[in-house]
């Protein structure tokens, strides 16, 4: 453990069938004034939209309606729920939905109070929240981007062209408590599934692929990935197998609380790729991580060999004997990519939106971070062209 770090996390996570028995308890911590911020109509299908609102009234709460949250959630939706947040003066925004929904709550709660322009202050400059911000929480329907146990919010500005991601402080803009019953996840369609486990899978390697020191979180990470692996593949061949969606919700909520990058310098640059590439695609989050990765590890494994090695051993199994690094390292990239299409995620930018005009502005727009190698604007834009 070779860099310091500071931990610290505020969500109370109640999780299993009967989380849902805790948010009457939960409630009575806040004001009268609550926002429900939400998606389409996914939760009014499975009866989840009833059961809250009846809980919110008999808890005696004024509620507020804020609908049809994107699944990359855009600015102008954060703009319009700060404006019903100043106008109803909300004691609790409830976010219900997946993390897009979590992030777009995370986002109002920051902007409601800004002095200023909140995108130029908070996504623009990155500058530290320093206004009121208005508690939140949140009951998830779908796993994927660890949201409910973190302040990280990916937000869209549709006029700019622009999908950037930012980590708020903690102790304020993290959801106080989080609801997670795995059974509502249970009629996401297989595509969303899937991408939400992608989703999972990229933030571990993000993690993992930085630093070669052997710590603690290296060790925390491929048990992360191990147990997503064999929950994945149990529930591809049953999505109601509730071990397996309970293992992949777990997996997913400790992948992004911060526990397991403590004392990691982090890569995070697919990510910062597939956020522009769903500005100007709207692409599902991790269908284009998943796209992205394996053209990006393959050009930047031999900056990290040592970990790239440790990978295909530990999480795939491959059998060194007989070869080099290189070659056990890039079997295991090719494992990673089997796996996507044991999945059925496509292999193609083409397939899910993107054409070849937009790569070259893909490429000039998105941020350049890395751990092993920080790749150029020609870099990312061969990355692209390969992944087309």
């Amino acid at each position: 453990m070779n860099i310091d770090f500071t931990y610290e996390n505020p969500t109370r996570i109640h999780f299993g069938k009967t989380a849902l028995d805790h948010l009457s308890e939960e409630l009575s911590n806040y004001g009268k004034n609550v926002l429900l911020v939400y998606g389409k109509a996914s939760i009014k299908k499975i009866g989840l939209y009833d059961e809250v609102i009846s809980i919110l009234k008999k808890a005696g709460k004024n509620v507020v309606e804020l609908e049809g949250i994107k699944p990359n959630p855009t600015y102008n939706q954060v703009v319009e729920g700060a404006r019903l947040v100043r106008e109803q003066h909300t004691d609790l925004i409830l976010a219900v939905g997946g993390g897009s929904v979590i992030d777009c709550a995370k986002a109002i709660s920051a902007a409601a109070y800004c002095s200023g322009d909140p995108w130029v202050r908070y996504w623009g400059n990155m500058e530290y929240v320093d206004n009121e911000v208005v508690p939140i929480g949140a009951i998830l329907t779908m796993t994927g981007t660890g949201s409910e146990m973190n302040s990280g919010s990916v937000i869209t500005n549709e006029d700019k062209m622009l999908k950037i991601g930012r980590v708020f402080p903690m102790h304020n803009l993290a959801p106080r408590f989080a609801i997670l019953n795995p059974e509502y996840t249970y009629t996401v369609p297989k595509y969303q599934m899937v991408s939400g486990i992608f989703d999972i899978f990229s933030h571990l390697m993000e993690q993992y692929f930085s630093g070669d020191d052997d710590c603690v979180s290296d060790y925390l990470l491929e048990g992360d990935m191990l147990a997503l692996i064999n929950a994945t593949r149990a529930a591809l061949k049953d999505p109601r197998d509730y071990e397996a969606r309970s293992n992949i919700a777990w997996c997913s909520t400790t992948a992004l609380c911060k526990l397991l990058a403590v004392s990691k310098e982090q890569d995070w640059m697919v990510h910062m790729i597939e956020h522009q590439l769903g500005a100007y695609t709207d692409c599902a989050h991790g269908i284009g991580l998943a796209i992205i990765s394996v053209p990006y590890y393959k050009h930047i494994y031999s900056y990290g060999l040592h970990r790239f090695v440790r990978f295909a051993k530990t999480i795939w199994h491959v059998d060194p004997t007989g070869k080099t690094d290189e070659e056990i390292a890039l079997e295991g990239i090719e494992c990673l990519s089997n796996f996507i299409a044991e999945m059925g995620i496509p292999q193609h930018l083409r397939d899910v939106g993107a054409t070849e005009e937009m790569l070259p502005k893909i490429a000039k727009s998105t941020i350049k971070c890395g751990s092993y190698y920080i790749c150029d604007t020609p870099g990312v834009l061969q990355i692209l062209k390969e992944a087309f």
